[in-house]
């Protein structure tokens, strides 16, 4: 039985929101508890961590996924295939955990943060998110990451109060990401069937997994190395701190827009297998509208109410971030188009070279150009390294595509939305200029913004927002 897109992606936008929500919530509270150094270096420490989930994890959450997509009706190969990759997975991930006790554990600054993030790893090695994704099943994921994130919440508020509590912050992130992913395993009966061990065969999804890893070290270079980058090359943790708040502010209004990657991506891994090429069309038809739709409202959005929020909502210790949430702003439509052209085509139809060409090209291009403008402007330059990498990314992939997918289905409706919404960001803009920086403020901003964009499009008769108020009004007169 089909699932409803509509339904999933509501899933997927909580479960995407709910990841980065419950630290926006707790973030005014620890950047003033904690302060921009002591967040700097769980930025830092967190990120060399990040690198051994990497190597860990292989390309098997992408690929695990993909692959449970393709034989969702079937429970006899789903379950196969499942318990195939997490074994190899939990080889890879003891493997990389040994050798991150070896060289960051014993004898290193910070040592103490690093091992509790041992646990960090312990998590990933049984992640089985990936297996509910692929047959999606998003609701499974979603209630457990709400119940876990809000037990955080709670902790966090209770448990972190000075400076030095800093150890406590990190095991709450990693005890929270530890139970939630036990969790999932409760729901596994249900869905999967015992398979005889002399049955499976571990190593043929050796060579798969590692032709997405190559890409998926691509896309830490420029998602998770920045922060090391900045650490190593300024020795400035407070850099690295407004670096990682300006990030929190930008992954929520990104996740809007990557979680219907989660959920359309096995939709169309399916309609690939079945050679439903005009379905295949249509799905990312519609993805780039969405794209379009809500990436440049949330660009200029966070353009406009990042002189209000940043006061208010982090404190005077990070006025820097209201530059860097100005220069990064552009990178929600970039990541938002190569998640479509990317994550939801190149990976469903297997053609993962020219997935690797792109991430690779702009991962390359973010590191030259990190180690020329980190040290000359810190975080902020390697914002704009980040803001042009993802750009060059989505080019590499548009034009690799353009054979396979017209390329006009990626830009034909993207001039309505632009010219809306700059006129949506100068009056906002303006506004705030003329207004004190208090949560008010940002909220009157938001509303402000949303009005005008919508009544522009209106305006401009936009089909794909007419279509889905259409749609919309329908449902409701069925009910």
């Amino acid at each position: 039985m089909k699932k409803s897109i509509t339904k999933n992606y509501i899933y997927s936008m909580i479960y995407e929101i709910i990841t980065i929500v419950i630290p926006l919530i707790t973030t005014p509270y620890l950047s003033r508890i904690l302060g921009a150094e002591n967040i700097g270096i769980y930025s830092y420490t967190l990120s060399i961590a990040t690198y051994f989930v990497l190597f860990g994890s292989l390309g098997i959450a992408m690929y695990g996924r993909r692959e449970i997509a393709y034989v969702q009706q079937d429970r006899g190969k789903r379950s196969k295939i499942m318990w195939e990759i997490v074994i190899l997975r939990f080889c890879t991930m003891i493997i990389s955990t040994i050798l991150f006790y070896i060289f960051y554990v014993n004898g290193t600054q910070y040592q103490i943060y690093y091992k509790i993030l041992i646990l960090e790893l312990i998590s990933n090695c049984i992640d089985i998110s990936w297996f509910f994704q692929g047959l999606e099943e998003f609701k499974k994921t979603v209630t457990r990451n709400i119940l876990v994130k809000l037990i955080s919440l709670v902790l966090i508020f209770t448990l972190v109060k000075t400076k030095e509590d800093l150890a406590i912050y990190f095991l709450i992130y990693v005890g929270s990401n530890l139970i939630g992913n036990l969790s999932l395993w409760f729901y596994l009966p249900k869905y999967t069937e015992r398979i005889k061990i002399k049955e499976l065969n571990v190593l043929k999804h050796i060579k798969p997994t590692i032709a997405l890893f190559i890409p998926q070290v691509a896309i830490k270079v420029y998602t998770v190395l920045d922060k090391t980058m900045i650490g190593k090359i300024s020795s400035d943790m407070t850099e690295v701190g407004n670096y990682e708040q300006t990030q929190k502010i930008t992954g929520v209004s990104l996740a809007v827009i990557t979680a219907l990657g989660t959920v359309v991506s096995p939709r169309i891994a399916n309609n690939i297998a079945n050679d439903k090429k005009e379905e295949v069309k249509r799905y990312l038809a519609n993805s780039f509208n969405f794209v379009w739709l809500l990436g440049i409202p949330i660009m200029f959005g966070l353009m406009a109410i990042a002189q209000t929020i940043v006061p208010w909502f982090l404190g005077e210790e990070f006025e820097k971030s209201i530059t860097i949430i100005m220069i990064g702003a552009p990178i929600v439509v970039a990541i938002g188009m190569s998640n479509v052209s990317g994550m939801q085509y190149l990976i469903p139809a297997k053609k993962q070279g020219l997935f690797t060409k792109s991430v690779v090209t702009g991962a390359v291009f973010n590191f030259c150009l990190n180690l020329l403008l980190i040290p000359l402007y810190g975080a902020k330059g390697a914002m704009v390294s980040s803001v042009l990498a993802e750009t060059l990314i989505s080019i590499v992939q548009l034009i690799g595509i353009r054979k396979d997918i017209p390329l006009k289905i990626a830009y034909q409706n993207s001039f309505k939305y632009i010219v809306s919404g700059a006129i949506m960001f100068a009056i906002t803009y303006i506004l705030g200029r003329n207004m004190p920086p208090t949560i008010i403020t940002t909220i009157v901003e938001v509303i402000v913004g949303m009005l005008i964009y919508g009544v522009m499009l209106l305006i401009l008769k936009d089909k794909f927002l007419l279509d889905i108020i259409n749609k919309i009004i329908n449902k409701i007169k069925r009910k």
